[in-house]
């Protein structure tokens, strides 16, 4: 009965000679509900507003419930790891939390395509920008991004969970990812490393080549306005989709496609901290923060008064 109990269990142990456990679970309880709330808020928010009711803003909103989801996958598990020493984990939640957090990553990399696309629409094809973003084309996006997730999750959770894993299954980590796990196992994994390049790579590769091209497109359009207040105003509006970008994908990529390292081979859960953390921290404070619309609104859902127009 104990050996069954022992094969069925993963052990979390990211955090097991770590000091200060304390203070890092209130840093992180900070981060996690700040990113909740804040996600929530710029739902409330763009749902309630009139103004808000265009394609760029259902995918803002699609974007924040995403990023709620997503980091709903692992901070709770880390928090509960800051408190208890080689956390257990049974089978099937491995299972089940490599599956969620695989799709909502995929899921979110397609999602932040269209929003390249749907900025390309508007800046370089301004005059049927209604007419291509139409509601139906807009759902039909937030579908297949969801779709996508779905299938790449079920793809790589599958071709990890049909390998067997050898000894008390002490994975490294502060939730169950690819990498950790493929580390306990008792047989070879190149197969899995390379359905990992190849299946990951086509998804962020094309999903960057959508986003590159259609950056290039702006910029090139862009550059052809006047010098003046449309070519600043062109530009910012894509700033804050490019920072979060940047942030995703080099922080996943980094993670998941660098060559193997024994320099970090005991610590590479560090740099899942910032693309599971940071990054969904950051993407409602870039928005709400460089985003006019959404300050005005803020204003005038909790009866502000706008400053007077010459300032």
């Amino acid at each position: 009965m104990n050996n069954h109990t022992v094969t069925n269990m993963f052990y979390l142990n990211a955090f097991a000679d770590m000091k200060l456990k304390g203070l890092y679970f209130v840093l992180f309880l900070i981060i996690y509900l700040v990113t909740v709330i804040g996600n929530l808020f710029i739902i409330i928010l763009t749902n309630m507003d009139y103004h808000l009711q265009t394609p760029m803003y259902f995918l803002l909103r699609n974007l924040a419930f995403l990023d709620i989801c997503y980091t709903s996958t692992t901070l709770p598990q880390m928090l509960a790891n800051f408190l208890i020493e080689h956390l257990a984990i049974s089978l099937l939640a491995c299972i089940a939390q490599l599956y969620t957090f695989l799709s909502f990553a995929a899921s979110e990399s397609c999602l932040l395509a269209a929003m390249a696309y749907d900025r390309y629409i508007a800046i370089c094809n301004p005059l049927r920008y209604s007419v291509i973003m139409n509601r139906k084309a807009c759902l039909h996006m937030v579908a297949g991004t969801w779709v996508i997730g779905a299938l790449y999750g079920a793809i790589h959770t599958a071709n990890t969970f049909r390998l067997p894993f050898c000894g008390l299954k002490i994975l490294n980590h502060y939730f169950c990812d690819i990498p950790p796990l493929l580390k306990i196992s008792c047989i070879d994994t190149f197969i899995n490393e390379i359905t990992v390049f190849a299946v990951g790579g086509f998804l962020m590769i094309g999903c960057f080549l959508l986003i590159f091209g259609s950056y290039m497109h702006i910029l090139v359009s862009v550059l052809h306005i006047p010098k003046g207040r449309g070519r600043k105003k062109g530009l910012s509006t894509c700033v804050s989709h490019l920072i979060v970008v940047l942030l995703f994908y080099g922080s996943g990529g980094f993670m998941y496609f660098r060559p193997k390292s024994n320099l970090l081979a005991d610590k590479e859960w560090l740099l899942s901290l910032f693309y599971t953390s940071i990054t969904p921290l950051l993407n409602p404070l870039i928005y709400s923060l460089r985003n006019k619309d959404i300050q005005r609104a803020f204003q005038k859902l909790f009866n502000l008064s706008l400053l007077p127009r010459h300032y």
